[in-house]
């Protein structure tokens, strides 16, 4: 029989990552520059292999963090097995100069010796070069900086629809509100006859009581002066 074939090394499954970490506005270029060595120093470090770097430049926040509205972010993308992400993130957590980072799982099952990569891909900037406000969508995908309002596009048909019931809306507001208007004026006018009705009946009741008392007040002088008078 054939010699027992040399076993070989067992394939290295590696997963990619990818992580945003945001620095202080005011930063310092050797402060950012130390941050770079020290995560291109963890990953060779755990045998992964850094694969994209995108320096996208001082950004206004989604929402203040540690008082501050700015601040200036980097992305990096890796390939690397788990506990390389929990140390980059043990020594993110423990840099004064980070106020904030975030890591997603881009990939499982990644062949590690398979990836390539570019040195012009993996450069971190210094902060004098990087651009100020430069868009990026995945900044915003993340929630890391403020979204766009979204721009709602229509056909004109739709357009047109929508203008013609926009308008019937506005004909029929102003009906509703000219038949409010001459209800309210029926039944002032209406009010306004009843109160008058309601004088006239007073007055003529008025004047009904005191030609009573009048009429009353002629019998009983009448009746005094046809009573004979005492000797």
């Amino acid at each position: 029989m054939p010699a027992a074939a040399k076993a070989r090394p067992a394939k290295t499954w590696a997963r990619e990552y990818e992580t945003v970490y945001i620095m202080r506005p005011t930063v310092s270029a050797d402060a950012a520059a130390k941050i770079a060595d020290r995560i291109k120093e963890l990953i060779a470090k755990f045998d992964g292999k850094l694969t994209k770097v995108d320096n996208w430049g001082r950004r206004t926040l989604a929402y203040e963090i540690k008082r501050h509205h700015r601040g200036l972010f980097v992305y990096v993308r890796y390939v690397g097995l788990g506990e390389l992400v929990a140390e980059l993130e043990r020594n993110l957590r423990l840099l004064d100069e980070v106020i904030r980072f975030q890591t997603v799982l881009v990939r499982r099952d990644v062949d590690l010796d398979a990836v390539n990569v570019d040195p012009e891909e993996v450069e971190f900037l210094p902060i004098e070069e990087q651009l100020e406000e430069e868009k990026h969508d995945r900044a915003k995908e993340l929630g890391l900086v403020p979204r766009e309002p979204l721009v709602r596009r229509e056909h004109p048909a739709a357009r047109a629809e929508a203008q013609t019931e926009a308008k019937a809306e506005t004909e029929a507001e102003a009906k509703t509100e000219t038949e409010a208007q001459t209800e309210t004026e029926a039944k002032t006018e209406t009010e306004t006859e009843t109160e008058a009705e309601t004088e006239t009946e007073t007055e003529t009741e008025a004047e009904a009581e005191t030609e009573t008392e009048t009429e009353a007040k002629t019998e009983a002088e009448t009746e005094a002066e046809t009573e004979p008078k005492d000797e």
